[in-house]
């Protein structure tokens, strides 16, 4: 039989799980929280990943009577390079490189200087325990593109989207 949680998950919580989801098999993050003083760290290996996480993610996150501090500790205290134009293909590769729910980041150019940048992860769903009462489990069912509109500042022009279903090892002609 299974077992049927019945403990709240806070919005904080549901933040850090989010967080969580998008870098659990990331080699070169680790993720430390301290439920005492509400602090979200993120160790990261690579000096470029730092810098980019940094740039993606907000200092703080405000959730009424809880502000979550967002803390990126770059390794040895040491940052990438800032590049004076931002470029958000190389930010989002550095964020997501050796990370496997990303796929791949595309910029288009537009007419009147509209650039369109589109972040495209694996087309995977992502679940983890948050006191989903429309669940039997009591967990989220998301995609990694809804996961990083919540959890990344907003830009202008960048949108995040899912990979096309990968087709590998279905007949030619099937039908889905």
């Amino acid at each position: 039989m299974t077992e049927i949680r019945t403990k709240l998950s806070p919005p904080w919580i549901t933040y850090l799980s989010e967080i969580t989801a998008l870098f659990e098999n990331d080699p070169e993050v680790t993720i430390e929280y301290d439920n005492d003083d509400y602090t979200l760290k993120l160790f990261v290996a690579s000096p470029d990943k730092a810098e980019a996480l940094y740039f993606l993610l907000p200092e703080e996150v405000d959730f009424g009577n809880v502000i979550l501090e967002v803390i990126v500790v770059p390794p040895n205290g040491e940052w990438g390079d800032r590049a004076e134009k931002i470029d958000y293909d190389t930010i989002f590769n550095n964020a997501f490189k050796n990370n496997p729910v990303y796929a791949f980041c595309k910029t288009f150019t537009g007419p009147f200087s509209f650039n369109a940048t589109y972040v495209v992860f694996k087309n995977r769903v992502v679940q983890f325990y948050n006191d989903n009462l429309n669940d039997i489990y009591g967990n989220m069912s998301t995609l990694y593109q809804e996961i990083a509109s919540d959890v990344f500042k907003d830009f202008y022009g960048v949108y995040y989207c899912t990979d096309v279903e990968e087709l590998v090892g279905k007949p030619l002609g099937e039908w889905p």
